[in-house]
């Protein structure tokens, strides 16, 4: 009997550890535009009804940004946000610097935005998740920039369901919530091959031949995987698969490897039921010397230290 293929992307979202422990509802009335600064956390946004703009300032490059048209049933997700902007469809959105005037005021559960005598042309909710992972600084990097989800059935009834909760005054409404975001969120990170998303995991297991490669990586980390190895496993030339992946998936194919090989090394510390050289062993490396060297440049402290630390 096969053995089922691996799915990378499961794989390191079951490595984030994924939850929505916080969210508030945002009432707007055009026009209207919000810019926030934010510190790497990851923000969402489930819109409820109507539609708006999201704009995203770019981390490699900050004189350019992405803008997003959002619609009732979207979901979209800056896993690691910097620098962004909300504004009405009406408008154009604020430039990174611009000043914003609209007006924001509290309300239960949320924030009312523009002017209040105004009919509400959109609803939503945001919020902070939050990826419990140890790992995640390691790990949100190979999680595309921004992920934007629209046209999905079963995340359309979520979002139903989402937003069915968010009206209630039902017992233990703020722990269903949480749930439901935290379910919400695993199905946006998985549903790739319906998902627009910035370079990242996400577009590149949505390429065939890419897919391929990176499944590979997942399946036999001990491999000792090369360059050429891994075009051949895509059907491709060296040069072409380089520049496909890196365009694709946001950073060259050996440093996505090293990184996976990284957070499974690091996983492996914390359990603590393996030697180090039988994790050096595992994640590719011939030698504890040679695993030490790059697992003390990658996360920052040696391998042995770093196994105390966690226990």
């Amino acid at each position: 009997m096969n053995a089922p293929a691996t799915d990378p992307l499961a794989e390191v979202v079951s490595l984030l550890r994924p939850a929505a422990p916080f969210s508030k509802l945002v009432v707007a009335s055009a026009p209207w535009a919000v810019r926030r600064s934010e510190t790497g956390r990851p923000f969402y946004f489930v819109v409820l009804q109507g539609s708006c703009h999201l704009t995203i300032d770019r981390v490699d490059s900050p004189a350019h940004s992405e803008t997003l048209t959002l619609q009732q049933g979207d979901f979209a997700l800056i896993p690691a946000a910097r620098s962004f902007a909300t504004s009405s469809v009406d408008r154009a959105p604020p430039r990174e610097g611009e000043t914003v005037d609209t007006p924001i005021a509290p309300m239960p559960g949320g924030a009312r935005v523009g002017d209040p005598a105004s009919p509400v042309d959109v609803r939503m909710l945001v919020g902070h998740c939050v990826f419990e992972s140890p790992d995640a600084a390691l790990l949100v990097p190979l999680l595309p920039q921004w992920l934007h989800v629209r046209g999905d059935r079963r995340l359309a009834t979520l979002v139903e369901l989402v937003g069915d909760e968010s009206r209630s005054e039902r017992p233990a409404r703020e722990i269903v919530m949480a749930r439901l975001l935290e379910v919400l969120l695993i199905e946006a990170l998985r549903s790739s091959a319906r998902t627009q998303a910035a370079p990242g995991l996400v577009r590149g297991l949505a390429d065939p031949q890419l897919a391929l490669a990176l499944r590979r990586m997942h399946e036999q980390p001990q491999e000792p995987w090369t360059m050429g190895r891994l075009a051949q496993q895509a059907a491709m030339s060296r040069s072409a698969f380089f520049g496909r992946f890196h365009r694709t998936v946001g950073m060259a194919p050996m440093e996505y490897l090293l990184a996976w090989r990284m957070a499974l090394a690091r996983q492996m510390l914390r359990q603590g039921k393996l030697a180090i050289a039988e994790i050096a062993e595992q994640v590719g490396y011939s030698s504890v010397s040679t695993f030490g060297v790059a697992f003390t440049r990658h996360v920052g402290m040696p391998p042995g230290r770093y196994a105390r630390e966690q226990a």
